[in-house]
């Protein structure tokens, strides 16, 4: 008996959506990395208004970078193992179902990957934000910057990239197109870390839709004879044009 209510489909609208979102997430997270090695470098020019102008090295000291990493693992997971990987075992799953009537082991494997990988953005949604809200909050102390000219390091504090070109954005910058970059680059920042809360809640659906879909096929594969077959089995036996003779 076939099931008749496949969630086949529902399994990969959510799978595509979520295809989408982690590539976006590993597009953002790259965008920042690329900005960090290059024109977050730095220096920035500081012009406060009671003193001489002096430039501000681009990175601090104790930059905490991986939670970066982490999202950027979660999108690559997603997108990989679970986007294509999925697009795989739904082919084999259909494929498996039309022709033998059962689900295909495949299917099976992709679905702890789905598991995994949606504990991995979950982890890494959650140590983002910490890790955020600990190290927000701090100021450049001026007197200290101007101390530790580049090539040194603003020796104060422990910050995300986030946190740090917020404060930077706080101070007297004399270059408005240095400004401009900054700011351009901390949105990027805030919206990696956002665009995991869409992740998180696109990983849960589909672990959700394939659990379910699972369960479904159990039970189907589970479901008992009725004793009426059971009894009249041994009286049906084939008839010369093909049929079944009682």
């Amino acid at each position: 008996m076939r099931l008749r209510h496949s969630l086949l489909l529902p399994i990969g609208l959510c799978l595509f959506l979520l295809a989408v979102d982690a590539a976006i997430t590993m597009g953002l997270v790259s965008s920042m990395v690329s900005f960090l090695h290059h024109n977050g470098r730095g220096p920035f020019a500081v012009a406060p208004a009671d003193g001489s102008p002096f430039p501000l090295t681009g990175l601090p000291a104790n930059l905490v970078v991986d939670q970066g990493h982490t999202a950027n693992a979660a999108g690559g997971t997603a997108l990989i193992l679970i986007g294509f990987g999925g697009s795989i075992a739904l082919w084999l799953e259909r494929r498996s179902r039309k022709k033998w009537d059962r689900s295909s082991p495949f299917f099976h494997i992709w679905a702890v990957f789905v598991l995994l990988s949606w504990l991995l953005t979950m982890v890494a949604l959650i140590y983002t934000f910490v890790e955020t809200a600990k190290t927000g909050g701090q100021v450049i102390d001026l007197s200290v910057a101007r101390a530790n000219p580049p090539p040194a390091r603003y020796p104060d504090g422990r910050w995300t990239p986030e946190n740090w070109y917020a404060a930077v954005l706080d101070l007297p910058l004399a270059s408005a197109a240095q400004r401009r970059v900054i700011n351009g680059n901390l949105t990027i920042m805030r919206a990696w870390r956002w665009n995991l809360v869409p992740l998180f809640i696109l990983g849960f659906i589909l672990l959700s839709l394939v659990v379910v879909e699972l369960l479904r096929m159990r039970r189907r594969d589970a479901q008992p004879v009725s004793m009426v077959e059971v009894l009249a089995g041994p009286f049906k036996r084939p008839s010369s044009r093909g049929g079944v003779v009682h």
